[in-house]
């Protein structure tokens, strides 16, 4: 989408710049396209500190922010967002991980912070829009609408944790690496002599880093340790606490029997039990039908029911068809709807997904477009165990 400004200016567009490749590239694109530039550092941790220096590693990632944007010669505003960032990131995620389920912070910080408050700053002070450097692209009707598309890097596409940014974000959003490879935007930092062309892509939690996650959630919650039993109650070693597992999970288990690998297919909170099975082809790691709770359309529900699916970043998109209310289902998924939070979606799949694991998000796909999506409710639905 081509920002207009006025008749007197540039459009004038904030960057959210992290101090790595991807927004520098992007910041330098706009610079280059005639943009008024200038780069937004969000600062929303401060516990972390680097091994080596003992310095808060915002700090570093801010100075190479500051060195890209003396580069490009354009200013630097730092936004303080740390209390917020706790407030409804971190505390969110520790409750729900404290309740047995597996969160995703970081499609809550695009959501909160970066197309949330970032955004609403940017408004503040009068920029025309805002531009980040993930991997998707927008699609934008007559009318304004923006359409949320896959990145054209389909190994580095974002899109799925975009798929809960509003509309009012979307449609005032730039994603000018969305149309390249990750391989060409390196060497478009090493063309541009960007001074963090070869700085490694950052891993770990949204703005908190590489921590040892087991640990982090160890500062917050106190561990209830349980009984691992298999489906039939049989008792075969213990667990440290449930928020430290996930569905899916085969590492970390802690079991007497030998020679077979442990994956966790349910949590039992009544008991403080933590349900494995031997095999991960075990017919309980498996849904034919999923049920979603707290949905977000990013441009509306689409008329056509038949979406795919993608239940974990980086999974195939599974197709599917959305169902009308759970009607042709039992009262089980039914309920699910009406305790949902906001709207609930049953989706039947054409083709079995494993491990989906409750509190996750499932993004809905119609071809290269993300619809939206919502989290994946606490309880399983199996159409295969019951009489349709």
């Amino acid at each position: 989408m081509k920002f207009a400004g006025n008749a007197k200016s540039k459009p004038k567009i904030l960057v959210g710049m992290s101090g790595g490749v991807d927004s520098s590239v992007s910041a330098a694109l706009l610079v280059e396209q005639g943009y008024d530039v200038t780069g937004g550092f969000i600062k929303n941790w401060s516990d972390s500190k680097d091994l080596w220096t003992g310095e808060c590693e915002w700090r570093g990632e801010r100075r190479d922010a500051m060195r890209v944007a003396a580069k490009l010669g354009i200013p630097l505003l730092t936004f303080d967002f740390e209390q917020d960032y706790r407030a409804r990131v971190l505390d969110r995620m520790f409750r729900e991980y404290e309740s047995g389920i597996t969160p995703n912070p970081d499609v809550l910080c695009n959501e909160e912070i970066k197309f949330g408050l970032f955004f609403e700053a940017a408004m503040k002070l009068g920029f025309d829009g805002i531009a980040t450097g993930h991997y998707a692209r927008l699609r934008h009707d007559k009318d304004g609408t923006a359409h949320l598309l896959k990145g054209v890097d389909q190994d580095k596409d974002q899109s799925y944790f975009l798929h809960r940014v509003s509309q009012a974000a979307l449609s005032k959003t730039l994603f000018p690496i969305g149309d390249l490879p990750k391989a060409h935007v390196r060497k478009l930092a090493e063309r541009m002599e960007l001074p963090v062309a070869h700085k490694p892509d950052s891993q770990g939690i949204c703005f908190v880093g590489k921590v040892d996650f087991h640990d982090f959630l160890r500062k917050k919650i106190e561990p209830k340790p349980g009984e691992i039993v298999t489906p039939e109650g049989e008792v075969i070693g213990r667990h440290d606490g449930l928020d430290a597992y996930t569905i899916g999970q085969r590492h970390g288990l802690h079991v007497s029997k030998e020679g077979k690998t442990w994956y966790v297919a349910g949590k039992d909170r009544a008991a403080n039990r933590l349900v494995v099975v031997p095999d991960r082809e075990h017919p309980l790691l498996y849904r034919d039908t999923i049920a979603l709770r707290d949905i977000h359309w990013i441009a509306g529900r689409p008329s056509d029911p038949r979406i795919e699916v993608a239940v974990r970043y980086r999974s195939e998109a599974l197709p599917g068809v959305i169902l009308n209310e759970g009607k042709d289902l039992t009262s089980k998924p039914s309920e699910i709807l009406r305790d949902a939070q906001n709207d609930g979606l049953i989706i039947r799949l054409n083709r079995l997904a494993w491990a989906p694991a409750p509190g996750q998000s499932a993004v809905l796909y119609q071809g290269d477009e993300c619809l939206g999506g919502g989290f994946l409710a606490e309880e399983g639905i199996d159409s295969r165990e019951r009489e349709v």
